[in-house]
């Protein structure tokens, strides 16, 4: 699985990152309803916060956004708003699906989410510090994770790149 493919799912719902439950059945390779299914048979594993029900003001932005909510029963049309898994609530759904697929998958979401918790920290660094050359390296590193994030091949090099410059404006 391409790390990319994870990363272009992941959204921002209500303040955190998290992916549909159409998304996360599409990298599992399970329909929809086996994954909620499996929340339904596991309540006491998915606490507040592990699992939003989206409202429908949410629903139709997001569809206004052009994500793949038709998906959400695998090609077919679904009378159901939604939910969206938290990153929590894909960690505790991977302890409940098993299979080579499901452990590939889990791996992926879980070095998806890392990457997005250390570019966040990096920027939060960069407006605290300054020490110009510990802005520079976290600029650099920063870059490198945006890089990494848009395309994974992508070469980096000493000079300041496109990203690096956006982000100093931040």
């Amino acid at each position: 699985m391409n790390l990319e493919k994870i990363k272009s799912k992941i959204i921002t719902v209500r303040g955190q990152h998290v992916i549909l439950d159409c998304e996360v059945a599409e990298l599992y390779d399970v329909q929809t309803k086996e994954v909620n299914q499996a929340v339904r048979n596991n309540p006491r594993k998915f606490p507040e916060g592990y699992i939003i029900d989206l409202n429908s003001d949410e629903y139709n932005f997001l569809r206004s956004k052009n994500l793949t909510l038709e998906k959400s029963g695998r090609g077919n049309h679904t009378k159901y708003i939604p939910k969206v898994f938290s990153e929590k609530g894909l960690y505790m759904l991977a302890t409940i699906l098993k299979g080579e697929k499901a452990i590939d998958t889990t791996i992926e979401i879980i070095e998806a989410f890392a990457q997005l918790r250390e570019l966040q920290k990096n920027i939060a660094e960069i407006s605290k510090t300054t020490d110009v050359f510990q802005q520079k390296t976290l600029l650099k590193k920063s870059g490198e994770i945006i890089s990494d994030i848009i395309y994974n091949d992508m070469e980096t090099t000493e000079t300041k790149t496109t990203i690096e410059l956006n982000l100093a404006v931040v």
